[in-house]
């Protein structure tokens, strides 16, 4: 089962369903679970194995370079193409059947969501820069998910734009972890295109940018007082991983901005809540 939950990176399912209850939270001003935002996190749910389990099917041959100590399970043959495919297939069912029991505009936006995912390996992520925007965009989308499923998108935007930020950072971090499968598979990431020491100068660049818009996007929403010293917390964590960055401790980095996400996500519902 630990290489199911490999495959499928459950903790960052959990993660992505907790961000899609927050946007609902964040809506309506307090914890509570009605139906549509359950589906709307199961779907989030569903989805999100969709994209992880694909990009490990599309990724095998680079994954036995970037990572020989076979924690990425199909590469290392422990777990079948043919059972990948099955949670796939069960990935699309819970994905667009929990959308759409919600409505029909969210079974669209998970449409669009599961089309950008599926593209996202054998095309975008050789483009460079373009798919690690994508990806951010994608993978920071649940809060928004979970403010459209009751009815308030645009109360979705701000922790979309926030935790897209942290995202992106983090997408770079892994290609720089990747570069060598990506090098050899003709990638054109940032650490193929402007080198290693160009791509951490983007990055350390990327995670000091988002502290001040940590605070400023928040304040001109008008979030709550209890928002910002939680929020300072994820800014202490995204810069400390800015340090790890330079330091070439890259594995480091990566735990340090998915800390900083879910404390992020605390502190956005926090700041809706109190």
């Amino acid at each position: 089962m630990i290489d199911w939950w490999r495959l499928i990176r459950g903790a960052n399912l959990l993660i992505a369903a907790a961000g899609v209850l927050a946007g609902g939270w964040i809506v309506l001003g307090h914890l509570a679970f009605p139906k549509l935002l359950v589906f709307a996190a199961i779907s989030g749910l569903g989805l999100g194995m969709v994209g992880n389990v694909v990009n490990d099917l599309q990724d095998a041959d680079a994954d036995r370079i970037n990572h020989p100590g076979g924690e990425r399970p199909i590469a290392a043959g422990r777990i079948s193409r043919d059972t990948a495919y099955f949670l796939v297939w069960l990935g699309l069912l819970v994905g667009l059947g929990g959308a759409a029991l919600v409505s029909g505009t969210q079974l669209l936006v998970g449409i669009a969501v599961l089309v950008l995912m599926l593209t996202y390996s054998p095309a975008l992520k050789r483009t460079g820069w373009p798919g690690n925007v994508t990806v951010a965009a994608v993978a920071g989308l649940p809060p928004f998910y979970g403010a459209l499923s009751v009815g308030r998108a645009g109360a979705g935007v701000v922790p979309w734009a926030l935790a897209a930020w942290i995202h992106l950072a983090r997408e770079l971090v892994k290609d720089l972890q990747d570069e060598p499968g990506d090098r050899q598979a003709g990638r054109r990431t940032l650490p193929v295109r402007l080198g290693r020491p160009g791509a951490v100068r983007v990055t350390w660049t990327i995670c000091l940018a988002f502290v001040p818009w940590a605070f400023a996007l928040p304040l001109w929403a008008r979030y709550g007082g209890s928002y910002y010293p939680i929020a300072a917390l994820a800014s202490l964590l995204v810069l400390w991983a800015a340090t790890a960055l330079r330091r070439d401790r890259l594995g480091r980095a990566s735990i340090l901005l998915k800390t900083a996400m879910v404390v992020g996500l605390v502190a956005l519902v926090l700041g809706r809540t109190e």
